[in-house]
């Protein structure tokens, strides 16, 4: 029997305390709520007041593990370049802004210089301002051509919500300009009719990697004479293009440079980026040019308080009889809506769209027991809404109407929320960037800001808050990306050919990978090389064949049967795993059962109603090794390195009651298998290991599974992904080994770095998994260490000393870690690679929908 743990198994996000924990939490909160009126305006408490009052009382004082205090800094001013036009510099201090920080100024002058430049600063440091200044300059410029349309810039979201919150900054900004400057957004929800607009008047288009990908470089000769026009392309929060899906963005950077090139323009580049190491060489990689870094953040800060809260065990016990800590998603409600009584501006950041509506829900309901007009001072916010409803919530957002959110990752990346007194964030959110990057939403004002670290039962965020250095004693990981990974350079030469043919000119452009690719390509007779180039071959548009988000197929639409009301969308594949017949889907704090979904039609039709539990998915995975790439001995075992076939099959989906998690059944699923080719990194032990660790064949499959479960918990303080991005089977016999085997594979097709990552640091990787597993206080495995919230299998068989044991055993003749080429040697733990699984049912680093 193979014991599975795939990238994407759906869960409660709840847990099982739902409705008893959350009714204890009311008369809990409400005994250390303050009586005072809500602070407002000048009077905002300070950052360790609101920590003060959210941990009044013994019972919450205890859950706070660790406080860090971050003090305030100075800022330090310089002069904007000369050659920005003064109406710019009239415009920025009508806005209020009298002098440039000095980063703003030396990234304008790069830009000036026509230098390809990267600012990686702080949140709420100017990077904007820092682009901005020169653009405007230079449309201004253009603006008084005495012939043709005058210069363009293009900007790159990797959001709807940030690319219109942008819009909104420029015609603010730009406003005393006049007509010179014509921002428009242009996406996937821009009106038809306002599109041929947007092509030929406007000067500053907004869009997404998306819409370039599919919209505008396909269709580029209507887009001809703002692409011959083209001086800047700004492309913001750029350290969100990792992994497999920055790679792709990657190969789209290259398709425009191409076009570019052909009508006669070569943009310089405008790269704003979080706080990351090494963000030039990142931008490199990103845009295939040498690109200037701005790194020293000049910006003023105010004091941040930093806390790490882990939710207390219950009485309850769980699978196995496992004690049962209180969920994240249950304490994150309460410190919100405790936030929201006491009118401080937070928003807390949850890892995927059931957790966002529940924590909605409950906050709504726990605030109309204190006042009847709190609860729609509060919202939540996701991915997979409707156009509307996001500006919606985003204008109320702004205008200070609401005072508390529960949002996905829709909400990190830039959208300015000035005036935040507080972060709350469910669960590590895989790198330390990430977390920089949402506690930095808080205090954008220059105001002190709180943040607070809420921790999952689970094993990395177990450590984490009880090791706070491995938080603020280390530096934020690089964004590594792969352009020339085959699975993602293939579409885009494609692409590039069914936009104008390629030529040996375009190869170099491409990457190193190109010439291998394009005979395999003409062989599947995808192009066809004529004296011309390579041509597409094709009648449908090559761009429409590639979702550079790895998402896979169209949106699945839910729609409300007994009105046709569509609700919003689902990945096409998460639908298998989160719209099943049966399912229970949350939508904007309603309750809806899934009653059809028509895989070939792309529809889910729901109806609303009220079922007393919860629904999750259950599958079946099984792994066959394709190629070996690498493998060392491990005394008498082996750990290998190479490519896998992973195929898993939703099965069935258990209802678990809302109070205690008790299953109430479960019901079968007819759902096709889908397969998965991909990186995997694995380990075996032979008979006469099993016999030193004392692992006799009763508790193998246990130990196995136990080690898999931790294994993968633990990766991503190794290859700082996310455990959602990864997946693993361990197998008491394996087929292909003819051993008992665990595997680790990457979620994406062709690999996203993260198994290879696992082989090269395997010994550190699993020494502190065997430490996470002993270390922990439970007597038989719990969601803090064996337990994984998607396995496939129920947490069924489990043995935690069986696998403190192997581990034990596998480790006591592990050799040194292999060298990585190329890696450079740091305290800190591995570059950052992250990715969509293409199977994930409900992505907890998700954001709005693509175009």
């Amino acid at each position: 029997m193979a014991f599975n743990h795939l990238p994407a198994a759906m869960h409660d996000a709840l847990g099982p305390l739902s409705v008893a924990a959350v009714t204890h939490s009311v008369l809990m909160a409400k005994n250390h709520r303050p009586s005072r009126p809500p602070v407002s305006g000048d009077s905002r408490p300070s950052p360790a007041m609101i920590l003060h009052r959210l941990a009044a009382g013994a019972s919450r004082s205890a859950r706070i593990t660790h406080t860090e205090h971050l003090p305030p800094r100075t800022g330090t001013h310089a002069i904007w370049p000369d050659r920005i036009r003064p109406e710019v510099i009239t415009a920025i201090q009508k806005a209020g802004i009298d002098h440039p920080w000095a980063h703003q100024a030396a990234a304008a002058e790069h830009a000036l210089d026509g230098e390809s430049v990267v600012i990686a600063t702080g949140t709420a440091s100017g990077k904007s301002l820092a682009y901005l200044a020169p653009v405007l300059s230079a449309l201004l410029d253009g603006s008084e051509a005495p012939n043709g349309r005058g210069a363009t810039a293009l900007y790159l979201a990797p959001t709807k919500a940030l690319a219109a919150d942008q819009r909104r900054s420029v015609k603010e900004l730009a406003a005393p300009l006049a007509n010179a400057v014509r921002p428009a957004v242009y996406d996937g929800d821009t009106p038809v009719e306002e599109r041929e607009w947007v092509r030929q008047y406007a000067n500053y288009v907004l869009t997404n990697p998306d819409m370039l990908h599919r919209g505008i470089l396909p269709s580029h000769p209507r887009w001809s004479s703002f692409l011959r026009a083209l001086r800047f392309v700004v492309i913001d929060e750029c350290h969100t293009y990792r992994g497999v899906f920055g790679s792709h963005v990657a190969q789209v950077v290259r398709r425009l440079r191409r076009l570019c090139a052909r009508y006669g323009a070569d943009p310089v580049f405008l790269l704003a980026s979080a706080t990351a190491a090494q963000p030039s060489v990142a931008a490199g990689r990103l845009t295939g040019l040498p690109v200037r870094e701005v790194a020293d953040d000049a910006s003023p800060r105010g004091e941040m308080v930093f806390a790490l809260w882990e939710p207390p065990l219950t009485e309850l016990h769980g699978e196995k009889g496992a004690p049962v800590r209180r969920t994240a998603t249950a304490e994150t409600a309460d410190l919100l809506t405790d936030l929201t009584v006491q009118g401080v501006r937070s928003v807390a950041f949850v890892r995927s769209r059931r957790g966002a509506e529940l924590i909605s829900v409950i906050a709504k309901e726990r605030l109309a027991e204190v006042d009847r007009s709190l609860p729609a001072r509060v919202a939540a916010y996701r991915g997979g809404y409707l156009p509307e409803e996001r500006r919606a919530l985003e204008h109320a957002l702004h205008s200070g109407r609401l005072l508390g959110l529960a949002a996905t990752t829709a909400l990190e990346l830039g959208i300015d929320v000035s005036g935040l007194d507080a972060v709350v964030i469910a669960g590590y959110p895989g790198t330390r960037a990430s977390l920089w990057q949402q506690a930095g939403r808080a205090g954008r004002a220059g105001q002190g800001a709180l943040a607070v670290l809420v921790a999952r039962d689970d094993p990395l965020d177990t450590f984490l808050v009880h090791h706070p250095e491995a938080l603020f004693q280390q530096p934020v990981e690089s964004t590594v990306l792969d352009p020339d990974n085959p699975y993602v350079l293939a579409p885009h030469l494609c692409a590039a050919a069914a936009e104008l043919p390629l030529t040996e000119t375009d190869l170099e452009l491409f990457g190193p990978a190109v010439a291998e690719l394009l005979p395999q390509l003409e062989a599947a007779k995808l192009l066809r090389k004529r004296a011309s180039g390579w041509h597409w071959t094709r009648r449908e548009r090559a761009a429409d064949l590639t979702d550079i988000r790895g998402e896979g197929g169209r949106p699945v639409q839910i729609v409300e049967e007994g009105t046709g009301r569509l609700l919003g969308t689902v990945d096409e594949s998460a639908a298998h795993t989160a719209v099943h017949e049966g399912a229970v889907h949350l939508h904007q704090g309603r309750t809806y059962l899934v009653r059809k979904l028509d895989l070939e039609d792309s529809v889910a039709l729901v109806e609303q109603a009220d079922p007393p539990y919860s629904t999750t998915a259950r599958d079946t995975t099984s792994i066959a090794v394709l190629e070996t790439d690498t493998e060392i001995p491990w005394g008498d075992g082996r750990l290998c390195y190479g490519s896998v076939e992973v195929t898993n099959q939703v099965v069935s989906f258990l209802r678990r009651k809302l109070i205690t998690g008790e299953v109430l059944g479960e019901t079968k699923l007819d759902l096709p298998p889908r397969t998965l080719r991909t990186r995997a990194v694995w380990w075996t032990v032979t008979q006469d290991q099993l016999d030193a660790a004392r692992i006799n064949p009763e508790i193998l499959g246990g130990a196995l599974h136990a080690a898999e479960h931790a294994s993968i918990g633990m990766l991503p303080l190794f290859a700082t992904c996310d455990r959602w991005d990864i997946g693993g089977v361990s197998v008491p016999l394996h087929p292909d080994t003819l051993l008992p085997t665990v595997f680790v594979y990457d979620g994406h097709p062709g690999g996203a770095g993260f198994a290879e990552r696992a082989f090269h640091t395997a010994r550190d990787w699993l020494s502190a998994t065997r430490q996470a597993i002993a270390s922990c206080e439970c007597e038989a495995g719990c969601p803090s260490c064996i337990q994984s919230p998607k396995c496939g299998n129920g947490n069924d068989p489990l043995h935690k000393r069986g696998a403190v044991r192997l581990l034990g055993e596998l480790l006591r003749s592990a050799p040194a870690d292999p060298e990585e080429p190329g890696e450079p040697e740091s305290p800190s733990p591995a570059p950052e690679r992250s990715t969509k699984s293409p199977t994930d049912p409900e992505r907890p680093q998700e954001g709005p929908p693509g175009t």
